[in-house]
């Protein structure tokens, strides 16, 4: 019997050192844990949210096919991270690398390890938009929206500095 592949999309963020070198990085390290080829959102600079007295980010989200279960896939995420010199100094500070695992095909679930899909997704514009590119109809599961719905909600709540900044066309 064929293994079974799940549908992942993981958050990649950047913002110390050479910041798209870093995603390419982590995007060329994700690709070996796919069973498929990925799929990339494009490329945003983004402002720091929580810490907001810090560099701004690169972001992007990738789509992925695995047969990684989620608790797998979130402990490669965090090699990755490790890997490419990511260093927990201060939560939400900066960063070479951040890898967020975003959803996990249309699993709800909070474990102390991990919670699905990501508790401040519908939240942060440097992830909604990014999935919006990927996917426009996809369905947060917890909240039974799409996100492109999600992301026109929030889109006149942001400040202009807010707003992510298309890196290529």
């Amino acid at each position: 019997m064929p293994p079974a592949y799940h549908t992942a999309f993981v958050a990649l963020g950047s913002n110390l050192d050479d910041r798209l070198r870093c995603i390419e990085a982590a995007t060329a390290q994700l690709a070996r844990l796919a069973s498929t080829p990925i799929h990339r959102s494009h490329l945003y600079d983004t402002a720091p949210m929580y810490l907001e007295e810090q560099p701004r980010f690169v972001n992007a989200v990738v789509r992925l096919e695995t047969d990684l279960d989620p608790d797998g896939l979130l402990e490669r995420l965090l090699d990755i991270e490790t890997s490419l010199g990511r260093v927990r100094a201060e939560r939400n500070g900066p960063r070479v690398i951040d890898l967020d695992l975003l959803l996990w095909d249309d699993l709800v679930r909070e474990t102390e390890a991990l919670i699905l899909p990501h508790p401040r997704l519908h939240e942060r514009p440097f992830v909604l938009r990014p999935l919006v590119d990927l996917d426009p109809g996809l369905r947060h599961p917890a909240l039974g929206r799409r996100v492109d719905e999600i992301w026109a909600e929030l889109l006149p709540k942001l400040a202009q500095d807010e707003l992510p900044i298309r890196l290529e066309p």
